[in-house]
């Protein structure tokens, strides 16, 4: 191993930084492999048998570019799947035979992003698909197959990057919530010293998930074994679970796989921070330059985009930009092809003494070796200055950005708000516990407190914990559970607060609370 070292330590600290899941199977328990990614995959062909090796190998491939495979041998069934499909864009193989007549009735389905028909007759098929932009052409080999279906599916995931959109003045008790809670979880997670159990769990966690996909499991032991031999970026970028897991979390607000990622979350921001300050020490205002990334954006949220013009807009993720107007305009030209999307071209001005989020250019070290790649850390906000048409199309947009800078007005008085909403009193795991609890995340919340528990030997801390978790079982509606919890809170501030603390108040105001709940369901 190398000299670059995590924030994860051995070293035990108080009770707020231990880690917060249970070590039994629950806290490790299997999570279907639908969470783990923004895109999954249909098949559909008449032939398709399972049984078959050839079949299984076909599919052992094909998961090298999208996890999640769904195969149909009827055109109705598979018709009735993709209408389930939520929160995810589906990548569509079609067989020559089936193809002219499933095209059209799926076509225009907003879950479908792209179709591949899958022909040993490419002739014979050439014609009909100019009548469907979706059809991204017709391949007579599974190995041309994937490796189209990786970089859909790579723009898939660039196209679901979460953002939120402040519009000027905006009254602070209607901010959009994933405005707040991105920034609070972010720096809550790089107040928290991740240990290498923190690590080592995150692993065991992905090998339950990835426990059928050979080359994924591959993947994970390749990260376990040399996690501390590459900076995070490396990690970050390589083609494998990583990426997409951590991307589709943020964008959902998953606050289970987003705590079981702090510890890399933490470690990213980190080696972007360390390159931002090599890369740029020395700047002046003047020093401004163009990044650009293009992009799909929904309706909604291009709707929503336009009514914010003169506000602000977040990224939620780690953002990835580019030197390259030329690469970032191919990527909005690609995403008008999809009625339901809105091609954006961001250019992004960009002052980097000023900057209130890290950047660094990582051509060097990231393991795709995209050029002139810049990659921002979590929750970078911009500016929306201006939102323009490009040449005459009502699909194809330039959108011009500022980075906001330290001492931007409004920005300010957001993350002011922000802050004293945000239990200001508390740090570590319990801010964290409290955090997911606003978020509705009760079940995540709860694993959190009850580590704290097992793990803390101050009566005070654990009076308060019980308390917490009184909070999320009454929000649940367990109130028999929240009577005994908030009883047991009770009983260590009996002993240790004297009787006039406003906490003792606290406990017995809700006892009675629940008291009555509990006789109302009797």
């Amino acid at each position: 191993m190398n000299s670059r070292k995590s924030t994860a330590t051995n070293e035990s600290n108080d009770a707020i930084n231990k880690y917060p899941f249970p070590e039994d199977a629950e806290g490790r328990r299997r999570i279907n492999i639908q969470q783990m990614q923004d895109v999954l995959l249909i098949w559909l062909d008449s032939d398709i048998d399972e049984t078959n090796d050839d079949c299984k190998n076909t599919i052992k491939q094909l998961r090298r570019a999208i996890n999640e495979i769904n195969t149909f041998t009827d055109g109705d069934q598979c018709f009735e799947f993709i209408q389930t499909i939520v929160n995810k864009k589906a990548c569509m193989i079609l067989s020559g035979s089936l193809g002219q007549h499933v095209v059209p009735r799926v076509h225009n389905i907003s879950q479908i992003d792209s179709i591949f028909i899958f022909c040993e007759n490419q002739n014979y098929h050439e014609q009909w698909i100019k009548e469907w932009p979706k059809i991204k052409g017709i391949f007579t080999d599974i190995t041309s197959i994937c490796e189209a279906l990786k970089k859909t599916a790579h723009q898939c995931e660039q196209n679901a990057i979460p953002m939120s959109f402040v519009e000027s003045n905006k009254k602070l008790d209607q901010l959009d919530p994933s405005f707040m809670y991105t920034q609070l979880i972010k720096e809550i997670l790089l107040s928290i010293k991740f240990k290498q159990k923190n690590i080592q769990d995150y692993i065991n966690y992905c090998r339950d998930v990835f426990g059928d996909d050979e080359e994924e499991m591959v993947h994970i032991k390749q990260f376990e074994d040399e996690y501390y031999d590459e900076p995070p970026i490396f990690w970050y970028t390589c083609d494998m679970f990583l990426y997409p897991m951590l991307n589709r979390a943020l964008r959902l607000m998953d606050g289970d796989i987003i705590t079981r990622m702090g510890f890399f979350i933490g470690d990213l921001h980190r080696n972007i921070e360390q390159l931002y300050q090599k890369q740029y020490a020395g700047k002046t205002a003047a020093d401004i330059f163009i990044l650009y990334r293009g992009q799909g954006l929904t309706k909604g949220d291009f709707e929503q985009m336009m009514k914010a013009k003169g506000g602000l807009v977040s990224f939620n993720n780690f953002l990835s930009t580019s030197e390259n107007i030329k690469v970032s305009l191919g990527f909005a030209q690609d995403a008008t092809i999809n009625s339901d999307q809105v091609g954006v071209l961001f250019i992004m001005q960009i002052n980097s003494s000023q900057s209130t989020t890290p950047f660094a250019s990582i051509a060097s070290i990231s393991a795709m070796k995209r050029e002139k790649e810049v990659l921002f850390s979590m929750h970078s906000v911009f500016r929306i200055q201006d939102i323009k048409q490009m040449d005459g199309n009502n699909s194809l947009y330039e959108v011009k950005l500022t980075l906001t800078a330290d001492n931007d007005p409004e920005l300010s008085r957001l993350t002011d708000y922000i802050r004293k909403e945000s239990f200001p009193d508390t740090e570590g795991w319990y801010r964290l516990g409290s955090v997911l609890y606003n978020m509705g995340q009760f079940k995540k919340a709860e694993d959190i407190y009850q580590h704290m528990l097992d793990q803390s030997n101050d009566k005070k801390d654990k009076a308060s914990i019980y308390y917490q978790v009184g909070l999320i079982k009454d929000a649940q509606g367990k109130y028999e559970e929240a009577l005994l919890t908030h009883e047991k809170a009770l009983a260590i501030r009996e002993q240790s607060l004297p009787p006039n603390h406003p906490d003792l108040a606290k406990s017995y105001n809700y006892i009675d609370i629940l008291i009555k709940h509990v006789n109302l369901l009797l």
